[in-house]
């Protein structure tokens, strides 16, 4: 693989990783209101190894070119994200700073242990699905790995296109992962002791999904009705 092309997309990937979006305000979000961040930043980076598997099978390219079937994909994912929006904004005034480690009064109230131990894994489980989503189902994601990603592959390279992809893939993945860590341990760290200002924050991540849901279903919605309009 070219060392060039793979300094220069690491460059570019990891400008696109540290920009603020709604990977941000997810991984923000459930760093506040759960006991552990990573179910969350794991979700992201599933829903970034999907977009992965799709490019090197040759299915984001072919999505990419039907807007119709792309459009609905927007929809979809605008309207994931104005659910998940509204539900962070619902929760604002929970937002609390986990330890993990359970107290004595909610250990003999919960009975065994492994009663406690079971809606947590499940609430683990579902931050995780819903981190799969938000990265996962953002037609920005797939955009970027079709048109951007190619641009950094070398035909005339040892390694099979096939295998550069997924190499070019899996390494944003990486960065997210290290990236969404080190945004989410930094906001927990900085906000530990101001829970006012964690409110204020989860508020804030909620808010910046609700807007950037309504921008993407604006975008497809108007277009549609104005094409129905004409006719």
């Amino acid at each position: 693989m070219n060392s060039q092309l793979f300094l220069a997309f690491l460059v570019v990937a990891g400008a696109l990783a540290c920009t603020p979006g709604v990977d941000w305000a997810y991984s923000i979000a459930a760093g506040l209101k759960e006991r552990s961040f990573v179910p969350a930043v794991a979700g992201l980076c599933g829903g970034y190894v999907l977009h992965t598997v799709l490019m090197v099978a040759g299915l984001a390219a072919l999505l990419a070119g039907l807007p119709g079937v792309l459009g609905w994909l927007t929809v979809a994912g605008a309207a994931y994200l104005l659910w998940l929006g509204f539900g962070t904004i619902r929760s604002w005034r929970g937002a609390t700073f986990g330890t993990g480690v359970a107290s004595p009064e909610s250990a003999t109230a919960g009975g065994p242990a492994g009663t406690a131990a079971a809606p947590a894994e499940s609430n683990q489980f579902r931050t995780f699905l819903q981190g799969v989503g938000t990265s996962g189902i953002n037609p920005k994601g797939l955009l970027f790995f079709v048109a951007l990603v190619p641009q950094f592959v070398s035909p005339e390279a040892s390694l099979p296109v096939p295998m550069q992809s997924a190499l070019l893939g899996l390494t944003f993945v990486l960065l997210v992962a290290v990236v969404y860590t080190c945004v989410a341990l930094l906001a927990r760290k900085l906000l530990h002791s101001r829970p006012g200002a964690a409110r204020r924050v989860t508020l804030a991540s909620g808010i910046i999904m609700v807007a950037l849901g309504t921008v993407l279903l604006s975008e497809q919605l108007i277009p549609m009705a104005t094409g129905i309009a004409w006719q």
